[in-house]
């Protein structure tokens, strides 16, 4: 596996290999990698000829300076993670490598951004997309991988990959779950081990939805959730919102035929934790 710090040398490494015939498939991560980020790697691996990982934690997507400086981070691990599933080559740039000068672009996620997430982070979208888009112009790849737990996330990618007019594809990944049901992020690492033995509540109760749909309505869904997750005395529901798939607008009725998602993002201590249901 290779490893790159400068967009110069990565990318006369990825054009080598295009000019070979060689597709690229990408995972941008932040690191701190586990299953959820190596299950990314095995699907670019079976769909692309050359797997480009980046570990860069963005500074621009964080509105919290405590939670940009307590983001884990394990650069030595990830790299031995990469290299034993195949990795050809790993981008591990510096903040000044990536922004030699302020990136001041203002992006418009036709309102996507303006809801969950987007409601309660301020920037923090304007921030992905900044460094999401630098990295499409250093990487050039034909696939780029995201994993479904940040749901609203691949939905801004995808409206910045329209608006700019990229030509690559993006492939949105199943969420990888512990034996317990709690879905992998990096920020499990983080948790007391009080607050991670009552995380997998969340998804037992999100689990319970799908069925739910089919004699309440989503305000009366919503409302449930929030309560019974905050029945758990460790756990703090921020919000739980039930939206169409495409648009990520919130819905007040189903719809036959219509995907949609419900997303929830709960404080465990000072661990901000975020999941979602499909259906």
């Amino acid at each position: 596996m290779l490893q790159f710090s400068t967009k110069k040398a990565l990318g006369e490494y990825l054009d080598q290999q295009r000019q070979l015939g060689k597709t690229i498939g990408f995972v941008p991560t932040m690191g701190a990698l586990h299953e959820g980020h190596a299950s990314l790697v095995k699907i670019a691996r079976k769909s692309t000829d050359i797997v480009t990982v980046s570990v860069f934690v963005n500074p621009t997507q964080f509105n919290d300076k405590n939670d940009l400086q307590n983001y884990p981070r394990t650069e030595e691990k990830d790299c031995q993670l990469l290299e034993s599933l195949g990795v050809d080559a790993v981008f591990l740039p510096s903040v000044d490598e990536m922004y030699p000068e302020p990136d001041t672009r203002v992006f418009d996620f036709a309102g996507i951004d303006r809801v969950m997430e987007g409601e309660h982070r301020p920037g923090h979208f304007n921030g992905v997309a900044q460094v999401v888009s630098r990295l499409f112009d250093i990487v050039n790849p034909d696939k780029a991988f995201f994993g479904e737990k940040d749901y609203q996330q691949i939905a801004i990618i995808k409206q910045m990959v329209k608006t700019l007019g990229y030509k690559l594809e993006i492939v949105p990944c199943p969420i990888v779950r512990g034996a317990d049901g709690l879905a992998l992020s990096s920020r499990n690492a983080l948790l007391t081990p009080e607050h991670r033995a009552v995380a997998p509540f969340i998804h037992k109760t999100l689990s319970q939805v799908p069925a739910m749909a089919a004699t309440k309505s989503p305000a009366e869904i919503c409302n449930w959730v929030v309560e019974t997750i905050n029945s758990q005395p460790l756990l703090e529901a921020e919000y739980f919102q039930i939206v169409d798939d495409e648009t990520m607008m919130p819905i007040n009725t189903f719809t036959k035929g219509r995907k949609s998602v419900g997303c929830v993002t709960v404080w465990a201590g000072k661990v901000r934790l975020i999941d979602n249901v499909v259906f």
